[in-house]
């Protein structure tokens, strides 16, 4: 059963990659089509794809983190987490799937987060624009306390 569901749409992400699709494929079609424009162009595609929007659901047992059209997932066990708090991002640390000093960063859109940790002591930060609903939708589901 799922007890939070959120879509956030990474809505400067699709007008970044969709304004560099069209400019791309228009100088492809009208000055010259070759191997390397076409490739850029798919991997474009293929980014806008995998990375439009980030959904995350927290079930009876799991935060579960679904990027795009699904092709890639994260689960965060319930039993796992020892701690969820509403964070903010620094400027530089992006968007997409980034490497931080303990842990991972998902995020397709703003600043704030939700920051995870785990009982192995990684921290993970989940992108959100209702920071405070999912940090109490966790806390709720683990029985953590503020």
């Amino acid at each position: 059963m799922i007890k939070y569901r959120h879509r956030q749409v990474g809505t400067l992400v699709i007008w970044i990659l969709g304004l560099t699709v069209l400019v791309l494929g228009l100088l492809l079609y009208f000055i010259e089509a070759n191997p390397v424009g076409i490739a850029v162009l798919v991997i474009l595609l293929v980014c806008g794809a995998l990375f439009w929007a980030l959904t995350v659901e927290v079930t009876e047992s799991d935060v579960v983190l679904t990027f795009g059209i699904g092709l890639i997932r994260k689960r965060f066990p319930l039993s796992s987490l020892v701690s969820a708090r509403a964070v903010r991002n620094k400027w530089y640390f992006g968007w997409g799937i980034r490497l931080l000093d303990k842990g991972w960063l998902f995020n397709v859109s703003g600043l704030d987060a939700v920051e995870i940790e785990t009982k192995d002591g990684s921290v993970h930060r989940i992108g959100t624009d209702q920071p405070s609903e999912l940090v109490r939708v966790i806390r709720d589901a683990c029985g953590l306390r503020d």
